[in-house]
């Protein structure tokens, strides 16, 4: 009986050793899947096409206000979140730095604005995308004053290259009547403090009654997240055929 009560326990023990065993193999396959999907996405290691989208303001920051009260940062995030599904049909992977009314900072820090932009330029940083652009509108103190125009800073040569083939995209497709041109830029915070390629694409004119309009129509939003994004491809097009 001794014998017998001893070949039970050893059965036992084994048995326990081999399921730990099993379900440690288990565990750490999925904390191995876990890990490559974190790197292809944040860490930008395996992942050759990440672009991050900037939806410009929001929360307690308003942007912009234009015709009626119209408020800057809803507008941006709705184009943004277009032109995020517009490019992951592409093909590409979107990392976005907000995707609701809410800025980046905490609700009691000093300098809320200061914070949100920090924060967005450390996602650029931490993320490194193939490109980043900005979202925003625009306004003046003349009405009259409309057209979507492109920002780049101005000594980034592959930041001025996006910027032009947007330009080009969005005054075609748009249809413009009186096309601006991308502009060179070292002041603004986004551009001069941000790494790798950046634009700040400014879509239209809240203080112009017309082009607010149609910035608030579904359809219009779509043709101008479609404008961006062929901007995007035909730049990385030609980026892809000067290394090949």
């Amino acid at each position: 009986m001794p014998g017998v009560f001893c070949v039970k326990k050893h059965l036992i023990e084994t048995g326990m050793a081999v399921l730990m065993l099993l379900c440690f193999y288990i565990l750490s396959r999925e904390a191995a899947e876990t890990a490559g999907k974190l790197v292809n996405v944040s860490g930008n290691i395996k992942e050759e096409k990440v672009i991050l989208v900037d939806a410009g303001h929001g929360g307690a920051d308003s942007g912009m206000i234009g015709v009626d009260g119209l408020k800057e940062k809803g507008i941006n995030l709705e184009i943004s979140v277009k032109l995020k599904k517009v490019l992951e049909k592409r093909g590409y992977t979107i990392l976005m730095t907000r995707e609701e009314d809410k800025g980046l900072y905490e609700e009691n820090t000093k300098n809320m604005k200061a914070q949100d932009l920090q924060n967005r330029i450390a996602m650029i940083k931490e993320y490194k995308p193939l490109l980043a652009v900005s979202i925003h509108q625009n306004s003046y103190s003349d009405p009259a004053v409309k057209g979507p125009q492109v920002f780049f800073f101005e000594d980034s040569e592959k930041g001025k290259r996006l910027a032009l083939v947007i330009q080009e995209k969005m005054n075609q497709q748009l249809e413009i009547q009186r096309p601006r041109a991308a502009k060179g830029n070292r002041t603004y915070y986004l551009l001069k403090r941000s790494e790798g390629v950046i634009n700040i694409v400014e879509c239209g004119f809240l203080t112009n009654p017309d082009e607010a309009g149609l910035l608030q129509k579904d359809d219009y939003q779509q043709k101008v997240a479609l404008a961006i994004a062929d901007g995007i491809d035909e730049y990385l097009a030609s980026e892809k055929n000067e290394k090949n």
